[in-house]
């Protein structure tokens, strides 16, 4: 470790629950998350010497790793874009033993219902606003894009999102 850098037992203890839900509001699955959350922070351990603020905040880099590990999952397992939600079979209802309650409350399971309906990169970004609290310029060094267009693209999927499900869902966003 660098001298002055903070034990990696603390940027896991700060770090985990956000990079959970943002996982998890990418897959919509608790044991597959709780899977590649570990291992997300397994490479994170592994790399942390290699670490520079400098160049990204802990948040980022941590981000980084946990999007790149997504995208491997999706083409890795072959998982699908979209859930068709008109088959009771397939709608995803949140476990009532997620630990972190993200999705406990009415409005919460209607918005896990709606990110069903989102792609991957859709609820990526929603993820990363809602889930993480990134500010613009932070996702934007995630994505590689500017501020401005890390808004836009909020801005069209929220759109997207009202017309999905009608206004009172995202009325509050």
């Amino acid at each position: 470790m660098a001298p002055g850098r903070e034990p990696f037992e603390a940027v896991y203890e700060e770090h985990f629950k956000n990079i959970y839900n943002f996982v998890y509001g990418q897959l919509l699955n608790r044991e597959q998350t709780e899977d590649l959350v570990s291992d997300i922070f397994i490479k994170a351990y592994t790399h942390y010497d290699s670490f520079d603020p400098s160049h990204a905040s802990m948040r980022t880099w941590l981000t980084n790793i946990a999007r790149n590990s997504v995208i491997d999952t999706y083409r890795k397992n072959a998982i699908r874009n979209f859930v068709s939600l008109d088959d009771e079979e397939n709608a995803v209802e949140p476990s009532y033993e997620d630990k972190y309650d993200i999705y406990q409350q009415d409005m919460q399971k209607e918005v896990s219902r709606l990110l069903a309906k989102l792609s991957p990169s859709e609820r990526e970004l929603l993820g990363m606003i809602y889930f993480e609290n990134m500010k613009n310029e932070e996702i934007g060094a995630v994505l590689g894009i500017n501020a401005k267009a890390v808004s836009e693209r909020h801005r069209r999927l929220l759109a997207k999102c009202r017309k999905l499900e009608g206004n009172a869902t995202f009325d509050s966003l």
